[in-house]
């Protein structure tokens, strides 16, 4: 945390291909040692396989994979009187957005396929469905949040 002011938040240019800011900053995510162009090719590889498979636009699977693995609930740890609490708060807009990237990328490096597009691309199709790991993610992280719903009046 900073000491002195709020740290500035930059603004992001859209992709090139599909003008879309959460597009850039999926790229962004998924960019190892600063790669940007090999993070582009792969993505774009994984939207065409994505339109291949899928015979539907590859920009519609994509939201609806985002919008599938984004939490509205999560827990954090709360400190009161010498008891450390799990308590369920409500995800911001831009870390929903934050989380559900982080989780499909992780979770799409995890998969079994040969290269990381055929990974992304059939990562975004299960996420789509409500399927795949990053969705489990999310489900799980529901989960832990109704689970401790009787601490929620510690919320600060």
């Amino acid at each position: 945390m900073p000491r002195r002011r709020r740290a500035q938040k930059r603004t992001i240019l859209p992709d090139p291909k599909y003008k879309d800011v959460i597009v850039a900053k999926f790229v962004n995510n998924l960019m190892l040692s600063g790669s940007k162009s090999v993070a582009e090719k792969i993505f774009y590889d994984a939207m065409d396989i994505i339109e291949e498979r899928a015979k539907k636009d590859p920009l519609d699977i994509f939201k609806k994979a985002m919008e599938n693995t984004a939490p509205v609930l999560e827990v954090k740890s709360r400190r009161v009187g010498g008891a450390t609490y799990q308590v369920p708060v409500e995800v911001r807009l831009n870390r929903r957005q934050a989380l559900a990237i982080r989780w499909l990328i992780r979770y799409s490096r995890m998969r079994s396929e040969k290269t990381m597009a055929e990974r992304l691309a059939n990562e975004f199709i299960a996420a789509s469905k409500n399927e795949g790991s990053s969705v489990k993610k999310r489900e799980d992280t529901h989960k832990m949040a109704e689970a401790n719903k009787a601490f929620a009046h510690f919320r600060w």
